[in-house]
């Protein structure tokens, strides 16, 4: 399975940058409960990452209540109770994209929980993929931890070595077409950052800040005393200098944002094997039984905690 939040379109700092800067922003959405799911359309396209997955309506979605919405909450669900034909369409799930797009901003996730199991995959997306760029800030595979959160571009981009982030580098080029598409990613530097270790702890805050001259992206696990006080208690502005080192940390210095990076999109979705999660061996080094097709298709029942859990989404600028 492969979820995904992802943004389409943001920029980074230099190392000196984010050691020594950060700024103030004041928020410009504040989306819990209906107003986040206003805030997104609905999805019902061919999966763009070949997945074993059938993206709904809306209409569909809540006939077949794989949306759900409270006053403080948004969860979002695959199917989990139809075996699957090998000749039919994949199983029901969803994809949803903001109806507003970003360059310059910081967005705070509060999750609750995320998709787990075999077969799962967060991002946001420029419009013109792969020119305008792609941000994955939550991106995973079959329970495999840590979070993965990368870049997708253009030619001649490429991010510098022993730059300031408590992640691990796994890759400096962030070309799509000379990495077979995967990018410049960082894997978090904390197991409890996806899957059934982060919905353990009972998520946790995600968030990214893009600016001209870098990207950072944050992770804070439910109950860490780490938490800055207004990511954990959002109000009309924040200063992301007190927030410390990073988790992911993408600086401009080797890629020009300007013409690869355009306004971006957030995009949240559930998709299962396909291109990453699919691939025969990752999903045999991920102990998960039979085939990945094979298991989605006939095992609905091991999708029950295939869902997202939002609390909240704040957007800054």
């Amino acid at each position: 399975m492969k979820f995904s939040l992802s943004l389409g379109a943001l920029v980074l700092a230099s190392v000196v940058d984010v050691a020594l800067g950060g700024a103030t922003y004041s928020r410009t959405e504040n989306l819990v409960g209906q107003s986040f799911l206003n805030a997104f359309t609905w999805q019902a396209i061919a999966d763009p990452t070949n997945g074993r997955v059938n993206y709904v309506t809306e209409a569909t979605a809540q006939a077949d209540g794989l949306v759900s919405v409270t006053s403080n909450s948004v969860t979002l669900r695959a199917d989990s109770t139809t075996t699957l034909s090998a000749s039919g369409p994949g199983r029901n799930s969803f994809r949803i994209q903001s109806s507003a797009t970003y360059t310059t901003h910081v967005a705070i996730f509060d999750i609750e929980h995320m998709p787990q199991g075999c077969g799962t995959w967060p991002a946001e997306v420029g419009a013109n993929w792969p020119n305008e760029g792609e941000v994955d800030i939550l991106e995973g595979v079959n329970n495999q931890t840590p979070n993965q959160s990368t870049l997708h571009t253009s030619a001649n981009c490429t991010m510098p070595t022993g730059r300031a982030m408590t992640g691990t580098d796994e890759g400096d080029n962030c070309d799509v077409n000379e990495t077979n598409n995967s990018g410049c990613g960082v894997a978090l530097a904390d197991t409890n950052s996806y899957g059934p270790n982060f919905n353990g702890k009972g998520g946790g805050w995600y968030a990214i800040e893009r600016t001209g001259t870098y990207i950072s992206i944050y992770f804070w696990e439910r109950g860490s005393t780490s938490v800055p006080s207004e990511v954990k208690t959002p109000g009309s502005t924040i200063n992301t200098s007190t927030w410390g080192t990073p988790a992911a940390y993408f600086p401009s210095t080797d890629c020009n944002f300007a013409t690869h990076f355009g306004p971006h999109n957030i995009v949240i979705n559930l998709t299962f094997c396909g291109d990453w999660a699919g691939n025969s061996a990752v999903y045999a080094a991920s102990g998960c039984p039979s085939t990945c097709v094979n298991y989605v298709n006939a095992n609905p029942s091991a999708f029950t905690n295939a869902y997202f859990e939002f609390n909240s989404l704040n957007i800054y600028e």
